[in-house]
């Protein structure tokens, strides 16, 4: 287990919540998966797995259009923890099909095209690896944008019919990077260059002194659909509640 008495008191207590909730979710819900997409909240969720060698399968979505740092810090990853994180590639045709009717870089264009370039890089494989799991993990934030408020640590993922289980749902930026420094946890080089939230390369910028932190994410669209499709449904963020609450 992380060594929590390098940590401020409430990190601490947080660091064994989402242990705790990890624990919940293999012993409920097995097979368990987590979705990284290598930002900094999933290297914390990262460095939790396997420091507890948790049976919990790491998975990422190598879109294709991933910047040079995020491959790297693929790598620094592996060599760090030895072990390797399971690349889920698109399907050829889906992408095929998206370039020819939109363009290379059609998602500029319209929500419809960078929508349909989401599905085809990130949906559809999510979809594919998630057939048959009882839970999948993520490092969702309820702070970390307007569409994201609601999000609670654990809820029923309709859309994908399994567990959703978000350990850092109540955690703050700061929180997450005081464990990334305590534990001396790897990350992503765009983040010391004012990239908080890193995606594709084309569809990624560092944002601007007081700006959101993911407005560096599709910034050409409103904030209210700044959403790639993951956790979607019907459109809408799927809203996740804690058990015993309404929805």
């Amino acid at each position: 287990m992380p060594d929590n008495t390098t940590l401020p008191a409430t990190i601490a207590t947080q660091t064994v919540a989402a242990l705790n909730l990890l624990r919940s979710a293999v012993s409920d819900y097995a097979p368990v998966v987590f979705a990284n997409s290598l930002g900094a909240e999933d290297m914390v969720l990262t460095d939790l797995i396997w420091r507890e060698q948790l049976p919990i399968e790491i998975f990422s979505l190598d879109t294709g259009r991933l910047p040079a740092e995020t491959y790297a810090l693929i790598a620094t990853v592996e060599e760090h923890y030895g072990q390797r994180i399971n690349l889920i590639f698109p399907r050829p045709e889906d992408v095929e099909a998206c370039v020819t009717r939109y363009g290379i870089n059609g998602f500029y264009d319209s929500i419809e095209a960078r929508k349909a370039c989401c599905h085809a890089r990130k949906v559809e494989p999510l979809q594919r690896v998630l057939a048959n799991k009882g839970a999948w993990v993520t490092g969702l934030r309820a702070a970390q944008s307007a569409t994201r408020t609601s999000i609670a640590p654990i809820a029923p993922d309709d859309a994908n019919g399994l567990i959703k289980v978000s350990p850092l749902a109540d955690w703050t930026e700061a929180e997450v990077w005081a464990y990334i420094h305590a534990h001396h946890v790897p990350y992503n080089a765009l983040h010391d260059q004012g990239y908080p939230s890193i995606g594709c390369a084309p569809c990624t910028r560092a944002i601007q002194p007081g700006e959101d932190i993911r407005a560096g994410r599709w910034w050409w669209e409103n904030p209210q659909t700044k959403e790639c499709g993951l956790h979607m449904v019907d459109g809408r963020l799927q809203r996740i509640v804690k058990e015993g609450t309404s929805s």
